[in-house]
């Protein structure tokens, strides 16, 4: 398994990144409109990074104050497959709500695709989570009285997908998961892995600059979780880029880069 450095050169936080604009071309909010030129001689700027935390951490209130998060640093380039990893209590979920923009850090800086996050109103952050960040959960959230068809089509009431865009997107998303014969089913009737599948389907249909993945094979069987993670490996393929938190050994090997978390400290594995 290959090492990367957690925190290698800063990237512009006002930069635009030229190789992910909107799809309507329109600046992130907060973003500069006119993004500086490349390099002298043609050589082009190193691609934004996805994902950077500065120095960030979280504590919550108590008697002493608990400290999830301690002092991380961590940069995800596009394109990059990452696990982290880490038993329960060590601080993988306050961490994925960070990356989520569920959650806002106490001191430190978050940059998505180059943009400081930290200070943006909920107005901003909601749509950045809607246009740029995929979610798929342990528990799939799937609505069991819609069908597999609707409720890919639900996550692009939020999302920035155009009306007249959305059902053809919703078919290529199930297509790309292997689930365009299921498309008029209940989710109560799919196994495991099918409903896993929809809810990979569901995040990706807004074409996401990067895929969250909270604990994604634990309510599967062995057989099954492989069948996942190998959907994980096509869309890795395709240049998707994922980040997997999970407690399973087994699942973090599966990513050419792995990120350890113990009390709240991030180190690479």
């Amino acid at each position: 398994m290959r090492r990367s450095d957690v925190d290698p050169g800063r990237a512009d936080p006002h930069r635009a990144d030229p190789h992910r604009a909107d799809p309507d071309g329109a600046a992130p909010p907060g973003a500069d409109p006119h993004p500086a030129p490349d390099a002298p001689g043609g050589a082009c700027a190193p691609p934004v990074p996805v994902i950077e935390l500065r120095g960030v951490a979280r504590s919550f209130p108590g008697d002493p104050p608990v400290q999830a998060l301690r002092h991380a640093d961590l940069v995800v380039r596009p394109g990059e497959y990452v696990s982290v990893v880490g038993p329960s209590g060590s601080g993988k979920s306050t961490l994925l709500h960070l990356l989520g923009l569920l959650d806002r850090p106490t001191s430190g800086e978050y940059l998505l695709d180059g943009l400081a996050t930290r200070e943006l109103t909920e107005r901003d952050r909601s749509a950045l989570r809607g246009g740029r960040i995929g979610f798929v959960f342990q528990s799939f959230h799937l609505l069991p009285h819609r069908t597999v068809l609707d409720n890919v089509l639900l996550a692009t009431l939020y999302s920035g997908v155009p009306r007249t865009e959305r059902r053809d997107r919703a078919h290529a998303a199930l297509e790309r998961v292997g689930m365009s014969h299921r498309l008029d089913f209940l989710p109560p009737v799919l196994s495991g892995g099918e409903r896993q599948r929809v809810a990979v389907a569901r995040a990706v249909i807004a074409s996401p600059h990067v895929l969250l993945a909270d604990e994604p094979t634990g309510n599967l069987d062995s057989v099954t979780s492989g069948g996942v993670l190998d959907l994980f490996d096509e869309l890795h393929a395709q240049g998707l880029t994922l980040v997997v938190i999970t407690h399973d050994a087994t699942v973090s090997a599966r990513a050419p880069r792995c990120v350890r978390i113990t009390d709240g400290v991030l180190q690479e594995v």
